[in-house]
């Protein structure tokens, strides 16, 4: 359940953001400008993301696009042993998570990189040895956003749903650079939009290097959460 109320600022240099607080996978997490703020959707991606480590012992994740931090704290909290690093292109986004990180304490588990998808981490992550690797990317046309979603802009950043002409250019990437970071066998997770099944399922089998593809559905029914493994054997590099 997501619910959202007014809190404190959340100062960052002499500068006063103002902030609220969203319940997630029952945590409070803060949010403001410059920061998506999560949906309950998102929480069945956590839960995929918890689903895919569970036999793994001192799993090593990378949060991808996390926005205020969400997932990769809630992975943290669950799973003590896990090492998360959270990366977001925006510096208000980076802001967000650094503080939720270290409200809910796990700083010594969790840090958060800025930079362009997995810019912001290279060379902190070692290539071929991440377990999973979670995102939540935006996923709405730059059509829509100048249409019938263009009220999503109001409060939130552009960043947080512009996924290009069809929605899908950060997937089409995240499905194609993801692969190096992940040991064989190691899972990538992430969320996509209503109606993006289809395109999703031929961009993940255009790749090549996936296997064991599965739909995760919300609670309407609805196809949100793609999960799949890497195969490990170079096909697709």
């Amino acid at each position: 359940m997501v619910a959202t109320e007014h809190g404190e600022p959340l100062l960052q240099g002499n500068d006063a953001i103002p902030a609220a607080t969203v319940t997630f996978c029952g945590q409070p997490f803060s949010v403001g400008p410059g920061v998506l703020a999560p949906r309950p959707e998102t929480e069945l991606l956590a839960l995929s993301a918890l689903d895919l480590i569970a036999g793994v012992a001192a799993p090593q994740v990378i949060d991808m696009c996390c926005g205020a931090g969400n997932i990769g704290v809630t992975l943290a909290l669950h799973r003590p042993e896990a090492r998360v690093w959270a990366a977001d292109l925006t510096p208000s986004a980076c802001a967000f998570a650094r503080r939720n990180v270290d409200v809910l304490g796990v700083g010594d588990r969790v840090t958060v990189h800025q930079g362009d998808l997995f810019a912001a981490v290279a060379g902190e992550v070692p290539e071929g040895g991440v377990d999973l690797v979670v995102a939540n990317p935006p996923y709405i046309s730059t059509g829509r956003l100048a249409g019938d979603s263009a009220h999503l802009l109001a409060r939130e950043p552009r960043e947080a749903f512009d996924g290009g002409p069809y929605g899908l250019s950060i997937h089409q990437r995240l499905v194609r650079e993801a692969s190096a970071y992940l040991k064989p066998g190691g899972a990538l997770a992430f969320e996509f939009g209503l109606g993006q099944r289809a395109q999703i399922e031929r961009l993940l089998a255009r790749a090549g290097s996936w296997t064991d593809v599965v739909f995760q559905c919300d609670a309407a029914g609805e196809p949100r959460v793609a999960t799949a493994r890497f195969r490990g054997d170079g096909g697709g590099r």
